[in-house]
C-alpha cells in the first residue's frame, strides 16, 4: 500500500497485516506466527476461530442482525440477560446490554445517579474512584479513571472523581503489609466520604483486578469487604468494573467472587463477546432497579446498537462454549502454573520488580533498581521496548502503567486465551524468556541492568 487512510493507535505504525487466528496463535499476511499472550486487549477469552461461534454468527444473521431497542426486543438478547444472570451471584438480574466497556462504565454510573433520584435523593451525584485505575475513554468513564497519562489531554474537561490510593502492595504508600496493614488504603475511603459529604456520592467503582493503569495489581484477600462496608455504611453504591475480569478470567464468574463481595452495579465487557462481536453490558441488582421500575421505569442511557441481536447471539455462544466446555473450572490451575514459571524468571533478571494477578490476569513490573524498587526513567520507554521485542519473537503482551503516581512505572499484562493448554503455556514462557534476554543484551549494551 502507497498510504494508508487509516487511523492507528500510532499515525505512523507499520503494523503487520493480520490474515487469521486459530487457538492462541494469530498469523500474519507473510506467514509469521503470533502467540497471543494478551488475548488481543485482555478480550479473547476462549481463543480465535472456535467453529461454534462461527456457526451462531451465521445462524443468527440469517435471521436478523439489527433491530431498535425501543422497537423490538429479540430471542438472543433476552436468553443472553437470562444467561448472565444465571452466572452472576446475588440478585444481579437485570442486563443493559452496550458495546463497549466504557460505555457499561458509563451507564453504570448513570444507573447509580439515577437509581438516588428515583428515591428522591437529588444530591448524590459523584461516583468517586482509585488512582492508577482506568475505566474508559469516553469523557464519563474518563473522569472515573486515575490513570494520569489517559486524562492529561482532557483534564479541564474531566470531573474530579479518583480520591484514594490504590491497593498496590508492592508500592504501599503508608509502607505496610497487608493484612496487618489494616487496610489503610480502603479506610481512604471512609476519610474522602468525610471530607466530600456523603449526601453528595452516589457511588464507589473499582476494578477487582487493575488492569491497563497497573498490570494486574491485585488487592488482598479482606480489602473489598472494607470497601463494600463503608459504602454500605454511609448509603453508597458499589460499582465493581468487571470488564476485564469477568467471565472466567480470573478464576470465577466475577472475580468479585473470589472477595466474597456482591456489587450493586457490575460493568462488564471484552470476554463477554470474547472478541467475536462488540457487546458489553451494565448489570443491575434488583435493589439498584426497584426504585427505577417504580418509578420512570426508564435507565437514561442507551445506544443504537445496543441490545442488537447479533452481538447477544454472539455473546450467549461465547457463554455457552465456557460453560459446556467447562473452561472456567481450569482457570485457577492454569493460572498458578503460568505464575510459577514467570517466577523462576524473576529470579533470573533482575529489572523484573514484581510479578502478581490473579487466574489467568498477570502482570509483570519492570525496575532499574530492584532493592530499591526504582522506576526506570518515563523516557526511556521500556514497556515499548519489551513489547517490540517480544513481538519479534512472535508473542503478544499487553502495555500497562505502573508506578503510584501513575506517571513512573513500566509493566506488561501476561493474559493469554482462557483456553490455553499447559505445553502453550509453557512456550508462552520460553518466548518470553527469549524477549527478557534480548532486553537484559540491550541494557548491558547500554551501560544499563
Amino acid at each position: 500500500m502507497e498510504r494508508t487512510y487509516l487511523i492507528k493507535p500510532s499515525l505512523d505504525d507499520t503494523l503487520p497485516m493480520i490474515d487469521y487466528g486459530k487457538g492462541v496463535y494469530l498469523y500474519d499476511r507473510e506467514g509469521k506466527k503470533y502467540l497471543d499472550g494478551a488475548s488481543g486487549a485482555v478480550t479473547a477469552n476462549i481463543g480465535h476461530g472456535v467453529s461454534e461461534i462461527l456457526e451462531a454468527m451465521q445462524e443468527q444473521a440469517k435471521k436478523i442482525s439489527f433491530v431498535y431497542r425501543s422497537q423490538f426486543t429479540s430471542e438472543a438478547a433476552e436468553k443472553l440477560a437470562e444467561k448472565i444472570s444465571s452466572l452472576t451471584p446475588g440478585d444481579l438480574n437485570w442486563c443493559f446490554f452496550v458495546n463497549s466497556g466504557s460505555e457499561a462504565v458509563e451507564t453504570a454510573m448513570k444507573m447509580a445517579i439515577q437509581y438516588w433520584q428515583e428515591k428522591g435523593i437529588q444530591t448524590k451525584t459523584k461516583v468517586l474512584s482509585r488512582w492508577v485505575s482506568y475505566h474508559g475513554i469516553t469523557l464519563g468513564a474518563l473522569s472515573l479513571s486515575g490513570h494520569t497519562g489517559r486524562r492529561a489531554r482532557f483534564v479541564p474537561l474531566l470531573e474530579d472523581f479518583p480520591v484514594i490510593n490504590p491497593p498496590y502492595c508492592y508500592r504501599c504508600p503508608y509502607s505496610l503489609r497487608a493484612p496487618s496493614c489494616g487496610f489503610l488504603c480502603a479506610q481512604e475511603l471512609e476519610h474522602a466520604i468525610k471530607r466530600i459529604g456523603a449526601q453528595h456520592i452516589a457511588a464507589f467503582i473499582a476494578e477487582p483486578v487493575i488492569g491497563a493503569a497497573g498490570g494486574a495489581i491485585t488487592a488482598p484477600k479482606d480489602y473489598f469487604k472494607v470497601i463494600k462496608k463503608i459504602c454500605d455504611e454511609n448509603d453508597i453504591l458499589f460499582i465493581a468494573d468487571e470488564v476485564m475480569t469477568g467471565f472466567g478470567r480470573t478464576g470465577s464468574m466475577l472475580a468479585m467472587e473470589q472477595y466474597e463481595v456482591i456489587p450493586d452495579i457490575v460493568a462488564l465487557g471484552k470476554g463477554m463477546g470474547a472478541g467475536y462481536a462488540p457487546i458489553a453490558a451494565a448489570l443491575a441488582s434488583e435493589k439498584v432497579i426497584e426504585p427505577i421500575l417504580a418509578g420512570t421505569k426508564v435507565v437514561m442511557s442507551g445506544h443504537t446498537l445496543s441490545a442488537n441481536p447479533q452481538s447477544c447471539a454472539v455473546s450467549l455462544a461465547v457463554l455457552e462454549y465456557l460453560e459446556k466446555n467447562k473452561i472456567v473450572s481450569e482457570v485457577e490451575s492454569k493460572g498458578e502454573y503460568l505464575m510459577n514459571l514467570l517466577l523462576q524468571l524473576k529470579n533470573q533478571y533482575s529489572f523484573i520488580g514484581d510479578i502478581r494477578g490473579k487466574g489467568l490476569l498477570l502482570g509483570i513490573e519492570f525496575v532499574e533498581d530492584a532493592a530499591n524498587k526504582t522506576p526506570f526513567p518515563r523516557n526511556a520507554q521500556i514497556t515499548q521496548t519489551i513489547i517490540a521485542l517480544a513481538k519479534e519473537k512472535g508473542l503478544l503482551v499487553y502495555p500497562a502503567g505502573a508506578g503510584i503516581d501513575g506517571v513512573n512505572g513500566d509493566s506488561i499484562i501476561v493474559s493469554p486465551p482462557l483456553t490455553i493448554t499447559k505445553s502453550e503455556i509453557e512456550e508462552l514462557v520460553s518466548l518470553l524468556a527469549e524477549t527478557f534476554e534480548g532486553f537484559s543484551k540491550q541494557m548491558k549494551a547500554g551501560g544499563g541492568v
